[in-house]
């Protein structure tokens, strides 16, 4: 069992994605991904700090005035055999964000998470491959718990990936929440462009918000 990590940095920040925007949340940022996507703004390099199960508990159980514990990274479902570990020891809810490929480790320490906020990868905006069906199996694991779906995109997204997005969201009942992509703290799409893709979506599928990068516009982490 593994039972040190690396981690990127911890901290205390109001969350400015998806559902929970407004909410304070404690965020520990986990140092590995198995992906590349080209709007990634984050260096995990560097300013590593290695923690035990037992220390990150510590850390998060001593926390006070937290709507959860946000999971983030990278991807933090590669670090399943840590959190099998650390997951128990934790008081507070766990707030899952996860590039959503990751299923069979999903399923290692679903009983340990209460919010999964999952992206949707489009290959016109992280210049990766198709994982389309990676997601789908993802989701059937991730909705026995409260799931929601979030779509970064930029002015590269094709109808073709709208459709397929569409109808994953309606086939298991999820709700999609548009995110346009920024540039560090700079929207940039222009209000025209977002706004239709916000009315392609939506006048297919009505569980939809457009939801940008919060914390970027309260200059906050």
């Amino acid at each position: 069992m593994q039972d040190k990590v690396l981690i990127k940095e911890i901290f205390e920040s109001i969350q400015g994605e998806g559902l929970y925007v407004g909410v304070n949340q404690l965020f520990i940022r986990f140092a590995r991904c198995n992906l590349n996507c080209r709007y990634c703004d984050t260096d995990f390099k560097s300013n590593l700090k290695e923690y035990t199960a037992k220390e990150l508990a510590g850390i998060v159980n001593n926390k006070k005035n937290v709507h959860s514990i946000s999971l983030t990274g990278g991807e933090p479902l590669l670090e399943t055999d840590f959190l099998i570990n650390f997951l128990p020891l934790a008081d507070k809810k766990i707030y899952l964000e996860t590039n959503g490929i990751l299923f069979s480790n999903l399923e290692k320490i679903i009983n340990n998470v209460d919010i999964i906020s999952m992206d949707i990868k489009l290959p016109s905006c992280t210049g990766g491959k198709n994982v389309f069906t990676e997601h789908e199996q993802f989701i059937k694991i991730a909705k026995q718990k409260e799931l929601f779906i979030k779509i970064v995109f930029d002015e590269n997204i094709t109808e073709e990936e709208i459709l397929t997005c569409i109808s994953l969201a309606k086939k298991y009942s999820v709700f999609l929440i548009l995110q346009p992509k920024m540039n560090g703290e700079i929207l940039e799409l222009k209000t025209e462009f977002i706004n239709k893709i916000f009315y392609r979506f939506i006048n297919l599928y009505q569980n939809v918000r457009l939801i940008p990068q919060v914390h970027k516009f309260l200059n906050v982490r």
